[in-house]
């Protein structure tokens, strides 16, 4: 009896510990349910459709909406390179429902060249998304040079005469354009549009001569032969295109610019819904088929804590507002 009544007393308190945890889980649960908002989130994308960013939103989207339980609505605000889409972040309230994929360019470098309404301290970093490189771009049917020598020698011989296309005033692509310049000894047209997709589409159509693009916006019609790429803006290679050469080889081994894109949310989110996005984003870059489609789009995914991209920040701040002080940051 001794052994049965030991066992009744086993078997209730297994019973009510099992309880306990039930009810813990529960109550984690709905703090988990309150930390995420229980509304559609709106992704924005601050560059026109088929430009980078917009290719990267695009596909962790549907992951986000899996592992945040909520659908995610992506939403293009372009203009005034990434300004007006990170505007309307800064202004969306701090609950986790607007989120907005960039480069830290539109956030530290465009407000000092542009009057904005936001600072660094408007947002708050969720975590790196993706990298990709940038290339000097020019259509297959080019009259004016075949290859970079070509190009340098004829922007030489007609100042301000070639016309280049970029994402916006403060992308990566605009710095890469102004480091260009500087480096090549050479003075462009520079021609400003709302992203890379309207770029390619005058680019294609022989409106501008050449673009600085993402390798990910650009792949499309590299492959299909419409455009041949000039040069990887980078000290390597890039092995999605291994024909093409790189900065260093051509003669300008400073001369490395990235693209990075990144989630970010507003500045006031709580710590504990940053967490979540962070560990939702993670949980998406990690998919197998996402990383997949990515490399296909010619990025490579950067998983990873927040503290990464709110660093990068940080540090690309400090750097603009050293490069506006020495006046070398100025609109087009």
């Amino acid at each position: 009896m001794k052994k049965n009544h030991a066992f009744t007393r086993y078997a209730q308190t297994k019973i009510a510990l099992l309880g306990f945890c039930a009810l813990v889980s529960v109550a984690f649960g709905d703090a988990v349910q309150a930390q995420v908002p229980n509304k559609p989130i709106t992704l924005i994308v601050p560059f026109a459709a088929g430009g980078n960013l917009d290719i990267v939103g695009r596909l962790i989207a549907p992951g986000l909406a899996k592992h945040l339980g909520q659908s995610v609505v992506v939403q293009n605000k372009p203009g005034a390179g990434g300004v007006l889409g990170a505007t309307e972040l800064s202004r969306a309230e701090p609950d986790g429902s607007v989120l907005l994929v960039s480069t830290p360019n539109a956030i530290t470098v465009a407000p000092k060249m542009v009057q904005t309404q936001y600072t660094l301290d408007s947002f708050a970093a969720v975590g790196l998304i993706s990298s990709t490189s940038l290339l000097l771009v020019t259509r297959t049917e080019q009259p004016k040079f075949q290859d970079f020598a070509g190009f340098v020698a004829y922007a030489k011989a007609n100042p301000g005469k070639v016309s280049v296309a970029n994402a916006g005033i403060g992308t990566s692509n605009h710095i890469a354009i102004t480091q260009l310049q500087a480096m090549a000894g050479i003075e462009l047209n520079v021609i400003t549009y709302k992203g890379s997709g309207p770029a390619n589409i005058d680019l294609l159509g022989g409106q501008v001569d050449v673009s600085i693009d993402q390798l990910s916006s650009a792949i499309t019609h590299l492959k299909s032969g419409r455009a041949r790429a000039m040069m990887v803006v980078s000290s390597e290679r890039d092995s999605l295109v291994p024909e093409v050469p790189s900065a260093k080889e051509l003669g300008l081994p400073q001369l490395e610019v990235n693209t990075t894109a990144g989630l970010l949310a507003p500045g006031k989110t709580p710590a504990a819904t940053l967490v979540l996005l962070n560990q939702a984003l993670n949980q998406t870059l990690a998919d197998p088929q996402i990383q997949a489609q990515l490399i296909r789009a010619a990025s490579q995914a950067r998983p990873g804590p927040a503290s990464v991209f709110t660093a990068m920040m940080q540090k690309e701040d400090k750097q603009a507002a050293e490069l506006a002080a020495a006046g070398k940051l100025k609109p087009e």
